[in-house]
């Protein structure tokens, strides 16, 4: 039985492997003396104006985790496009459920103004 998951084994030993020996060159073959001008950020040749990293407002956040929601749950629509047929009127019901579910939540952040962007 333990045969099956073989594959999947060997399949995380070599990703595991592969990100281990990644590691392992760049550690090796990586710059040995870091230094002010080195840690600079490159901007065109120019000098950097203001701090190199910055404050985001946390609406880009909550318009990335909406994307990453709704993306995720159109996903579930490919499978039942496949076997749309074999369901019959109680897969077409439960997908309008699903849909319905999901223009519910769509509107509440649309109202919230969780999709505005200033």
């Amino acid at each position: 039985m333990l045969l099956e998951y073989a594959a999947i084994a060997a399949f995380i030993l070599v990703t595991a492997l592969v990100g281990f020996i990644a590691i392992g060159l760049g550690m090796l073959f990586g710059p040995k003396r870091p230094t002010d001008k080195k840690a600079m950020p490159y901007e065109s040749g120019m000098n950097p104006i203001g701090p190199g990293t910055r404050r985001l407002p946390v609406r880009f956040y909550l318009i990335a985790v909406l994307f990453i929601l709704f993306d995720i749950e159109v996903v579930f629509l490919l499978p039942y496009a496949i076997v749309f047929r074999q369901l019959g009127l109680f897969g077409l019901i439960e997908m309008l459920i699903f849909i319905v579910i999901l223009l519910v939540g769509y509107f509440y952040a649309w109202k919230k103004g969780a999709l505005e962007w200033e």
